[in-house]
């Protein structure tokens, strides 16, 4: 028995693994649920303190990209998110339209995260936003300071990026006007006190569901990286892994689908599902590289027009190949 350290959110498709309801085979899995994704990267890229993480999407292609063969992935997805809802403008700025943002100043947690790279692609390719005329203001969206401690590698050409040292969180300088938006994984607090402050599309999800009927994108943005000296030492771990991964998803699936009681505290949670259903099909979260390609070349596309890496890398490449039929 082979034991691994895997730290992760403790996200409902990874509880099983968790519980011990679905153990790896020849896997002793120690799992680690630290609920904060930046500390998890940080940690593993800084120091390669697991054997196997959760890590950003981008972080990985963009480490490859570079020569860094630290890590492999497998095609799990721990984290997907719709972006558009998490786009928030200061109406005083003038902001009605997305292409009101050109040349703006706009808050970001970090240009490099995936997060921001699918809102940046999603304004440039479906709205014509003009990317090169914003200035790009970088901390930590409702605290003052940076948003953790990243090894971030080098972009490849100079870009308007402050970072903002003001002492104030990005919240609250889009509060008093100093930026015009906040791009990222959350939404500032001063939206609660400040009309003004709210979301560029308050349709989200409408907007959202229609983005995915004409894209097939449901964008990604963890997956599961496994040291390479792990990996190698013992290969084997990568299929027995990605097996629990795909079994601890059904299991979720089942149990979210069972509305004897319902399983969250969301109270329409059965016309989600309805309408989940009718969007996705029975899985609304598929691993693997086949179903996620077009999402997976959409990121590194954007990744490249972004100046994050110099050229695609080949998808197939990245990822360990699953055994035949699981997904």
């Amino acid at each position: 028995m082979t034991r691994l350290t895997f730290a992760c959110g403790l996200y409902d498709r990874m509880q099983a693994l968790y519980t011990g309801e679905v153990r790896p085979e020849g896997v002793d899995l120690d799992f680690l649920a630290i609920d904060a994704p930046r500390k998890i990267f940080d940690r593993m890229t800084g120091s390669l303190e697991f054997d196997a993480a959760e890590l950003s999407c981008s972080e990985f292609i963009a480490r490859r990209s570079a020569g860094d063969r630290s890590f492999v992935a497998l095609a799990v997805f721990p984290s997907r998110v719709f972006r558009h809802g998490f786009i928030a403008i200061n109406a005083r700025s003038g902001i009605r339209t997305p292409q009101d943002l050109a040349g703006k100043r706009i808050g970001v947690p970090l240009y490099t995260m995936t997060a921001a790279i699918w809102i940046r692609g999603l304004l440039q390719h479906q709205y014509g936003v003009d990317l090169s005329a914003i200035t790009w203001v970088q901390g930590a969206i409702n605290q003052a300071g940076a948003h953790g401690e990243p090894k971030v590698l080098p972009l490849l050409s100079n870009l308007p990026i402050e970072v903002n040292r003001s002492g104030k969180s990005l919240s609250q300088l889009l509060d008093e006007g100093s930026i015009d938006a906040i791009i990222g994984t959350s939404l500032p607090d001063s939206r609660r006190h400040n009309a003004d402050v709210r979301r560029l599309f308050p349709d989200f999800r409408e907007v959202e569901k229609a983005y995915y009927r004409d894209t097939g994108i449901f964008p990604i943005m963890h997956l599961v990286a496994i040291r390479r000296d792990v990996y190698e030492r013992e290969p084997w771990i990568a299929d027995s892994l990605y097996r629990a991964f795909c079994e601890s998803k059904r299991i979720a699936l089942v149990k979210m689908r069972n509305l004897v009681a319902l399983r969250y505290m969301l109270p329409w949670m059965t016309a989600d599902l309805d309408e989940s259903e009718a969007v996705f099909g029975d899985d609304p979260w598929p691993y693997g590289v086949d179903a996620n390609r077009r999402t997976l070349q959409a990121l590194m596309t954007y990744m490249v027009e972004q100046s994050i890496i110099a050229k695609p890398l080949v998808i197939d490449e990245l990822f360990i190949t699953p055994p035949p039929g699981e997904h």
